[in-house]
């Protein structure tokens, strides 16, 4: 365990499996007490807050759904009163239901907003006026390179995350005089054990052609971008957007 982070309190939304998981293990080995949180998967999240203990760190789950403000604010005033503040939140909560827009339906619209954008507004407002009453903090909000130069089948998550970053850089400028950097990740491609299977054994190839890298990336590739975000060697960088894809997208 390093022990830069050490003292640290960091929630990590939608932390119960794939990048989530990754993020909560990579924060706690620097140190960080994790809130792990989840919606409908807590056996999940037990095992992460299990894995997290066992490793000697500290860690708790806590159940939102961040699309509603409530469970939000619930949420965040539970972490506090466990641990007496919140340093580090990171926006990792996703739904992404790829389609053709023209036959894409409303419902489906909103869950992707209420998630992807609403979640990001939601604990970014109930955990800033904790940062801001403890003079310091780092808000890290993961979207996709979708969310930058767009992609078919993805173009209501796309504007919901394009959403996110502009919250994110708006934040930045208005918290930063309280010690609080808000920074996101675009991401490319990861492959989880929550993907499509057969999707992607029949596209692999073309896709992987798609990355300079030659291979799809992995929850494990985004982690450590995290955790220094987090880390005080990250203190002087906020309102960034930093690419974390295999070179897919090189703006």
């Amino acid at each position: 365990m390093h022990a830069s982070l050490k003292g640290k309190v960091a929630l990590v939304t939608g932390a119960g499996r794939d990048v989530g998981r990754e993020i909560s293990l990579a924060l706690a080995a620097d140190g960080a007490i994790v809130a792990v949180n989840y919606n409908s998967s807590e056996s999940e999240a037990q095992d992460v807050v299990a894995a997290i203990k066992a490793a000697g760190g500290d860690a708790r789950a806590y159940r939102a759904n961040v699309g509603n403000y409530e469970d939000v604010r619930a949420m965040i005033d539970a972490v506090v009163s466990d641990f007496g503040r919140i340093d580090i939140l990171v926006n990792n909560a996703g739904v992404v239901i790829p389609e053709r827009f023209v036959e894409s339906k409303p419902e489906n619209w909103q869950r992707q907003i209420d998630v992807d954008l609403y979640g990001t507004i939601h604990t970014s407002h109930a955990v800033a006026p904790y940062m801001i009453k403890q003079q310091g903090g780092r808000i890290i909000t993961l979207a996709g390179d979708s969310s930058r130069i767009g992609e078919s089948n993805l173009a209501i998550a796309a504007a919901a995350r394009a959403g996110g970053i502009a919250l994110m850089k708006s934040l930045a400028r208005e918290l930063g005089r309280a010690n609080i950097t808000c920074n996101c990740l675009s991401l490319g491609l990861i492959e989880t054990a929550h993907s499509d299977p057969e999707f992607l054994a029949a596209h692999r190839d073309k896709i992987v052609r798609q990355y300079p890298l030659r291979r799809i990336g992995k929850p494990a590739d985004v982690a450590p971008t995290v955790a220094f975000l987090a880390s005080d060697g990250a203190a002087w960088i906020t309102g960034q957007v930093l690419s974390v894809n295999g070179g897919f997208c090189m703006v």
